[in-house]
């Protein structure tokens, strides 16, 4: 039995039963049919039933928006723009997917015709979380689906309702026939499911210790996996920054969903002469936003999602201070209902410290001083994570050359917030997984990339 408890009033939402072994059998059994139907669906067809997606998507974004309030805290104005994104990604791949299947003529200087290929692999087992829980299956589902795949998923335990919620939705859209379905399920029982012989591939976005188990499990079944993982991204604010700027930006991705996002600014490495004005102007910022009931449009920070979660990155700051970092702001546990966990912000933060070492999974930043741009980049890059990192700097041309050449993540960039983009690959490097979801590279991940040769 699993339940889902809002984190705001600590109430139990609902209970939901688990999917059986014979369950899981008989649907996997009933996916393969009906997803070699799907595999020869022509392109035109694909696009329409994403098409319609989009469009259930935004007819009912305030009820999903709501629901995700419920069951993880997400403030009300960010699970709304959430679903909007869900939409974008599916009109997306609606659009560009036949450009990105298209078989591809190779030049030969033989007589032979040689081309490249794009088939579906199967099924796909999508192991999801529960911090955005729309868009990070729909991210995948939109360009799996367009590919010729089909998808069972399994959700974080916490956001049942928004797993069944989906289930439903991809039926309205016309993804029935069981091309897509959900599975309530424990974690330790996802091993069965990626060695079962119906399934060809899996992919997670998660904890780096949950990646590593599936990966272990994928690679012991020989299938494909993509892994999207924890982040500690590194944001530079370097001498000649736009202060203003730099501050408005950095507390905003810091405080996106709470604190509780994978590529949320996380350490802050800052230069010496400029390192005075940035932190008083990013406390003054982090001291404005309002935390409190989600469903409250006022309110920009919600409960985090569990309890657990919450006291255990109350024990990070904790034991960062008792490293020697200094607290400037927050750092207590409020004496009320909820999971609620303050901004806060820690300055003389080193490696080795929890603070820097550690994924901070919450509205906690982390100040670094550095006397260089050399030290800045050095220390930036002193991390086993590397999904997403930021410089700030009004030199464009200097900025593109860090974000490009010298930091290390998947995705850098300047005087901007690391975010996920249809049109750019995402996914990270390090200890923050493999492979690569949206753009071209996303839909190309779970597909048979096919050599074929044709002679005359």
């Amino acid at each position: 039995m699993q339940q889902s408890i809002n984190p705001a009033t600590e109430e139990i939402l609902a209970e939901y039963e688990e999917t059986s072994g014979d369950e899981v059998h008989q649907i996997l059994h009933d996916m393969s049919k009906s997803q070699r139907e799907w595999a020869g669906a022509t392109l035109h067809e694909r696009s329409g039933r994403l098409m319609k997606l989009a469009g259930l998507l935004e007819e009912n974004k305030d009820a999903y928006a709501e629901l995700m309030s419920d069951e993880m805290g997400k403030p009300l104005a960010q699970g709304v723009g959430e679903i909007e994104k869900c939409a974008w990604v599916c009109r997306f791949y609606a659009e560009r997917g036949p450009m990105y299947l298209e078989d591809e003529a190779v030049p030969t200087d033989s007589d032979q015709k040689y081309m490249i290929s794009y088939r579906p692999l199967g099924i796909i087992l999508a192991i999801m979380p529960w911090n955005f829980p729309f868009w990070q299956f729909i991210r995948h589902a939109a360009p799996s689906f367009m590919a010729g795949n089909s998808i069972i998923l399994k959700h974080a335990s916490n956001v049942g309702g928004c797993a069944l919620a989906i289930e439903k939705l991809m039926v309205r859209a016309g993804f029935k026939d069981n091309l897509f379905r959900t599975l309530i399920l424990d974690n330790k029982k996802i091993e069965r499911i990626i060695h079962h012989p119906a399934v060809s591939g899996v992919t997670l976005t998660g904890s780096t210790r949950a990646g590593s188990l599936v990966a272990q499990q994928a690679g012991k079944a020989l299938k494909k996996s993509v892994l999207e993982l924890g982040g500690s991204d590194a944001y530079v604010i370097l001498d000649d920054a736009d202060i203003e700027q730099a501050a408005d930006l950095c507390v905003t991705s810091r405080l996106i969903n709470s604190g509780q996002s994978c590529i949320a600014a996380k350490r802050f490495i800052i230069m010496n002469t400029v390192y005075d004005a940035f932190a008083e102007a990013f406390r003054a910022r982090m001291q404005e936003k309002k935390m409190g009931d989600p469903k409250d449009m006022d309110n920009d920070i919600g409960p985090l999602a569990r309890e657990d979660l919450r006291d255990s990155l109350h024990k990070q700051v904790q034991k960062s201070i008792n490293q020697g970092a200094r607290l400037v702001i927050g750092g207590k546990i409020p004496d009320r209902t909820g999971f609620y966990y303050p901004p806060t912000i820690l300055e003389n933060v080193e490696p080795g410290m929890a603070a820097f070492n550690e994924e901070l999974f919450g509205p906690v930043a982390a100040f670094t001083r550095v006397s260089s741009e050399e030290d800045a980049i050095s220390v930036a890059n002193n991390s086993i994570y590397g999904l997403g990192a930021a410089v700030f700097t009004r030199d464009i041309k200097r900025g593109q050359e860090i974000a490009s050449r010298r930091l290390e993540a998947g995705c850098c960039v300047v005087n901007e917030i690391v975010k996920s983009d249809p049109r750019l690959p995402f996914g990270g490097i390090k200890q923050s997984g493999y492979g690569r979801e949206l753009a071209r590279e996303g839909i190309r991940e779970f597909v048979n990339i096919k050599g074929v040769v044709v002679s005359r």
